[in-house]
Parts: structure tokens; sequence; C-alpha cells
């Protein structure tokens, strides 16, 4: 009966994602389509059939079996065009990394066999970054690791040397971008970050306590616990030889919103962000901030859209180490199979913030 099946097919948990062409479900299922006798991956980019004529199966191997042959289009059976773009800039990341030099964007679309315009495009959709950004931040990371003290005791490398081994080919060029690669002077970086000023304050909220932190280039740390001690404590911990200020008066408009974005589920918040990090931890980081309030994702799907698929231990690692509750929403992954896993800040304030996105009505 082919509305029993059109109804039956609108019921499936399936159709959400096909209907809305969800490339997380990519290798979770296909469909076919009883009219054409052809099976697609859910992205296939041909029109959407019909309800009462689409079936659902699990692998292509049981649409096959089934007498259904694959699409031409979207080619079910071999890799996805999702996973060609990831892996194709993933291998272009390994690229940038190995380069002695900056290269340039015409040089890694020569490297990736694409115009400079698709590639500009790919790479961007994939790690959250422009190519000229990521090797930007590759430099920095560099120059970052050169200069942080050692944990045997050690002096760093020297300034200049530093400079020479990040690949910067001018002594001009890097001091012109130190502040917004380093968040400080050089040498104070150098010397463990002594002598920076961060202010911060402490509000309720509905999870308890929250603490919204700020250096001189925008929010660096937002905590969450019960106590507004212990958070002072968490953030003396994070910036061991900042200066922390208490800033309850020059804070007072930042904090606002930061208890707005937890209280409420959503709202507008385009205040700036000093994210500090390695350079994986800062694209787990973007992609994070591009899930929507009341979606997830699990950490294997987070590891697949960074073109990593086997970094999942390092994807779940970053999101333990970032300093910015809900601004950058760690708590929207999950695990495979939809349940919780740690979260920094408590597992019932990592349900508690799933219940009030899903139900944003009810959290107000």
């Amino acid at each position: 009966m082919p509305a029993a099946t059109a109804a039956r097919n609108l019921a499936d948990p399936r159709w959400p994602a096909l209907a809305g062409r969800d490339p997380a479900a990519d290798g979770r299922f296909v469909y076919a389509v009883t009219s054409t006798g052809i099976y697609c991956r859910p992205t296939c980019p041909s029109r959407l059939a019909r309800p009462e004529n689409i079936r659902f199966f699990s692998t292509p191997g049981e649409a096959r079996q089934a007498g259904f042959r694959p699409c031409r289009r979207c080619q079910p059976d071999g890799e996805s065009p999702a996973a060609q773009q990831a892996r194709r800039v993933a291998e272009l990341c390994q690229y940038i990394a190995a380069a002695e030099h900056a290269p340039s964007l015409d040089e890694l679309a020569r490297h990736a066999g694409l115009s400079a315009w698709h590639l500009h495009r790919q790479f961007k959709a994939v790690t959250g970054l422009t190519p000229h950004a990521y090797v930007h931040a590759q430099r920095a990371e560099r120059m970052r690791r050169q200069l942080a003290p050692l944990a045997d005791g050690d002096a760093p490398a020297g300034i200049a040397d530093a400079i020479y081994a990040a690949g910067y080919n001018a002594d001009s060029r890097f001091y012109s971008e130190a502040d917004a690669i380093l968040g400080m002077k050089p040498g104070d970086f150098r010397a463990g970050g002594r002598g920076e000023q961060i202010r911060y304050a402490c509000a309720p909220c509905r999870l308890g306590q929250v603490l919204a932190a700020q250096s001189s280039r925008g929010l660096c740390a937002i905590l969450l616990g019960d106590d507004a001690t212990q958070l002072g404590e968490e953030l003396r911990q994070r910036f061991p030889n900042a200066r922390l200020l208490p800033g309850e008066a020059e804070l007072a408009k930042t904090l606002a919103a930061v208890v707005a974005l937890v209280d409420t589920p959503g709202s507008r918040f385009e205040l700036p962000l000093d994210l500090r990090g390695t350079l994986f931890q800062q694209r787990v980081w973007q992609a994070l901030r591009q899930i929507p309030p009341g979606q997830t994702l699990s950490y294997s799907q987070l590891a697949e859209r960074l073109g990593q698929p086997r970094a999942v231990r390092a994807v779940a690692s970053a999101c333990a180490a970032n300093p910015l509750a809900v601004a950058v929403p760690c708590h929207r992954v999950v695990r495979s199979d939809g349940s919780l896993s740690g979260y920094r800040w408590g597992l019932e304030r990592k349900r508690a913030l799933l219940d009030n996105e899903a139900a944003p009505d009810e959290a107000t």
C-alpha cells in the first residue's frame, strides 16, 4: 500500500537525515528508489523521490541483494565525496606542516590538482579556515612551540632562532604579528606569560556559578562550577604566570552576555574570543562552534569532519581541553550510541545544557 509505505518512511528516524541531506548520515545507511531501481547515499544531489517509492537499507550490499543497482551520480559503493574532500584536505594539511616555507594558494592548488578557487572552498569547508589562515596558524604554532618554557627547566629557544625555525622570512614580519600570535610580547611569552593581565568576574546562572575571564584580546576562559572561589583557583591554574584582576565593573556587560548564553540556548553571542591551543585544538574548537544548538555529533563524526577519522581520541582530548564552556560548545559531542561522555564541568551540567537546547522555550 503506497500510503502505508509513505507513512512508515516518514516515521523512520532516517527520514529527517535523508530529507536534510545530512553529511553525517553517509555510511550509516543507503536508500533505494523503487521507481528507478537505483540506490543512493543519503547526500545524493538527485531530486528526492516520493516517500512511498523509497526503501531504506543499512548497507549497499543489502540494497544490491534486493535487486537495486548503485547510482552513478553519488557512487554509494565507494568513498563519499565528503570523505574524498576531507582526505584531500588532510593531505594538504600534512604538506603544509612539512613545508619549510609558507606555501601559497597557487602552490597548494597545484599540489592538490585543483583550481585555486575549488581548493579555497573545500579547504575552508573541512577545516573552518582558509588555506592562508591555516598556513598562518601552522607557522604561529611552530613559533609558540619554539618559545614555550621547557618542562625540564631549560631555557627555550632565543627569539631570533625561533623566528627562523618557525619559517618567517623576516623578523619584521613576525613582530608585526607577534601580539596576535602570542597574545603578548615575545619576551613575556618566552618567560611563561609573566605580567599578562586578565580580568575576571563571577555570577550565578542556571547551572550554578559561571566565571568569565578576559585578556586584552577577548574572552580567554568561561568556567562553570558551584563555588566562585574554586572557579578562581581553576583560572589561576590555567594562567599561573598571569596577573589576575577582579573586574566586576569592567566585565558587567560581558558577564551578562555569558550568563545569557548559558541560560538561553541559541542566544546571540558575538564577543571576541582569545582561544589558546595547538593548531589541532583550534581546528576542533572551530568545528564545535559550527554545531547548531539542539544538535549533537559523536566524537568519530567530528573527527571525520576534520578529515582525520582515526583521531577520535585526540578530538576527545581537545574537547576536554576547551577553556570556553558553552561559547565553544563541547557539550554537543556525545558517544556514538548517543550516550553522554565526560564533561569537565560535570555530566549533569552537560545533560542540562543539551536538555535546554532541545526545549529552548522551557529554558527561558
